[in-house]
Order: structure tokens, then sequence, then C-alpha cells
């Protein structure tokens, strides 16, 4: 049976899309714990991310790479933080986090709750970004 990832890359079910190519799909964490705060997917789905082949491994970083200068030119933030933690869902996953400080990467606290607006402001900001 297929991820909650893989179903959302496929486009069945719905997700604030940020960037996708042929191998990668960037979409909003619906549990933000900041506004921004992107998880990136390679479509291949893989549970572990050092169980990446090495070219899906490097394309995915370099695919991260580009979104989070997106990220950072459209929310304003000191840094885009990166995450991998791979607990929650069995696909391999980067989180991209726009940071203040420190604390605002603390997956332990109480998350955002945003209007859909809100997810689509946001959503086609760092879109029109992404290169």
């Amino acid at each position: 049976m297929a991820s909650i990832f893989s179903r959302i890359a496929s486009g069945e079910i719905p997700s604030y899309r940020i960037a996708e190519d042929e191998n990668y799909y960037a979409f909003f964490d619906i549990n933000p714990v900041a506004e921004g705060h992107t998880l990136v997917i390679p479509k291949k789905e893989v549970d572990y991310i050092f169980d990446l082949d090495s070219e899906t491994y490097e394309g995915l970083w370099k695919f991260a790479a580009r979104v989070a200068k997106a990220i950072k030119a459209a929310v304003p933030c000191k840094r885009v933080g990166v995450a991998v933690l791979g607990m929650e869902v069995p696909h391999t996953h980067i989180h991209l986090i726009p940071l203040q400080t420190e604390g605002d990467m603390d997956f332990r606290k109480e998350k955002l709750k945003l209007k859909p607006e809100r997810f689509e402001e946001l959503a086609k900001a760092i879109s029109k970004e992404f290169k």
C-alpha cells in the first residue's frame, strides 16, 4: 500500500504544492511548527533516507536546497532549518523550516493552526521564487 506521501505526490490526496519535478515533490506540512514549514520527498517510496540509492539521495538534497532558497526569499526568516526525522511517515522526507531562533525547530511545541487561505498565499509566494 502506498504511503500517504506517495498518495499526496500522485495527487490522490490534496496538498499545498510548493515545487515538483519528475523525481521530487515539495509541499507544506499541514501541522507546521512555523509558517512555510515544507516537506520535501522523493517520489520513489523508500522509508529510510540512507536506504536511497546515491542518485536519488543526491538529487533530493539538490532539490531541497532549491526549495530552501525559495522559502528564504518568500518568508521572512534568518535561516531555513533542516531536519530529517523519518519516524512519523514511512517515506523519506526532509523538513525545511523558516527560523528566527533555534527554538523554532522544536517539534514538541504546539503546532500552528493556519487557515487554507494562508497556506495558499504562502505556497504561491514560495512557488514564485522556486528556480
